[in-house]
């Protein structure tokens, strides 16, 4: 190959990592926070489980109680974290038309199209 075509390659191929780089940062940092929310709505609920049990003067076994802990959050990580997954699903979608557009450049220089005329 020719210089000129590799810069030209590396210019085509630059342009669009860009978008694509940024698509897949905000998914993983959307994904990471709700994932984080999460996580912590599970410890909250089973310390809430435990100190309740504290309070009645039953000692509720820490296993039993992350289990009812993750079935409790469940349900309401939905209701209270709806927008949060909403972003998620947002940047999942993205990542995927980024995905889409990716291979079908990728389809049609490999027909032979260049799309300049």
């Amino acid at each position: 190959m020719s210089d000129a075509t590799n810069a030209e390659s590396n210019d085509s191929t630059s342009g669009n990592a860009a978008p694509g780089r940024s698509a897949k940062k905000s998914l993983a940092v959307n994904l990471g926070v709700y994932t984080f929310a999460r996580l912590a709505l599970v410890v909250v609920i089973a310390a809430v489980i435990v100190g309740v049990g504290l309070l009645f003067g039953v000692e509720v076994p820490v296993l039993v109680a992350a289990i009812f802990s993750v079935l409790i959050s469940l349900p309401l990580s939905l209701l209270l974290f709806k927008n949060m997954r909403i972003r998620v699903n947002e940047s999942i979608a993205a990542v995927d038309e980024d995905r889409r557009a990716a291979r079908a450049d990728l389809q049609s220089k490999l027909r032979g199209e260049d799309g300049k005329k």
